[in-house]
């Protein structure tokens, strides 16, 4: 994992979720698919609420100048006041992966998240994302969560109190099969570990659908034009001692860093 990516996550993140479609797509059964869905988070100064749009259509108007009113002359003097611009709203638009039965039916199977900080830091996004997991695991449907950031909280199914500490690692994959309510698959990775290849749960009598993440995120580096990072730069969150040491030995001699 380069964890110089991170500070490009939104457009890593959407090459991910239209990578990881298209490897799954053709090695689903035949009556089900994989969609990419979508969800946007509204942050604002007084407010952060989820809303899930067919369309959002944005407008954005310029004041009109006003004009006189019949009188005006004869009213008391004003002060002109300074036109001072307040924070707007920010928002927040994330992807992810639905795999449905095809057909008029639609039924929900598995849903794949790669997750953002948004779904990591503490606040009203993080408190949908865990909403968003109860809902699922009530519903019965498969449920796997890639995380490849190190910062933020730990917001994967799996609770971090039930994982051995030899396997809190930087990066996470958690893989939760509605047929096993009680327990969770873990895949765990660090910073020199090559990203795994691991098995998509589906329907109860469907064989496991493979994905490759390593390969999806070559191509996403490549597709995205990433050689102009500079890995001079600090990282924050920091790596540990001893991954900054091995990360820059290699920076080094691939003459990315003096």
């Amino acid at each position: 994992m380069d964890p110089y990516l991170e500070r490009h996550w939104r457009d890593v993140h959407a090459q991910l979720i239209v990578y990881a479609r298209e490897a799954l797509q053709t090695g689903l059964p035949r009556d089900l698919r994989a969609r990419i869905e979508e969800r946007v988070l509204v942050e604002g100064p007084a407010h952060e609420r989820g809303v899930y749009p067919d369309v959002r259509i944005e407008e954005r108007r310029r004041p009109s100048p006003r004009s006189p009113s019949p009188g005006s002359a004869t009213r008391a003097a004003v002060a002109e006041p300074a036109a001072i611009r307040l924070p707007g709203d920010e928002i927040a638009t994330e992807t992810f992966i639905e795999i449905v039965e095809a057909g008029s039916r639609q039924r929900l199977v598995t849903v794949i998240e790669v997750l953002s900080l948004t779904n990591k830091l503490r606040g009203e996004g993080r408190d949908l994302y865990l909403r968003r997991q109860r809902e699922l695991k009530a519903g019965g449907v498969n449920l796997v969560e890639i995380d490849l950031l190190r910062d933020g909280e730990h917001t994967i199914l799996a609770p971090l109190n039930r994982i051995p500490p030899s396997l809190r690692t930087p990066y996470m994959i958690c893989v939760y099969r509605a047929v096993q309510f009680d327990q969770a698959e873990l895949y765990a990775f660090g910073l020199r570990d090559p990203l795994p290849g691991f098995r998509v749960p589906l329907r109860s009598t469907d064989e496991d659908a493979p994905l490759e993440l390593g390969p999806l995120l070559d191509r996403a580096y490549d597709a995205g034009a990433f050689d102009d990072i500079d890995y001079r730069a600090a990282l924050d969150p920091p790596l540990d001692p001893a991954d900054e040491a091995w990360a820059g030995d290699l920076l080094t001699r691939a003459g990315l860093r003096p």
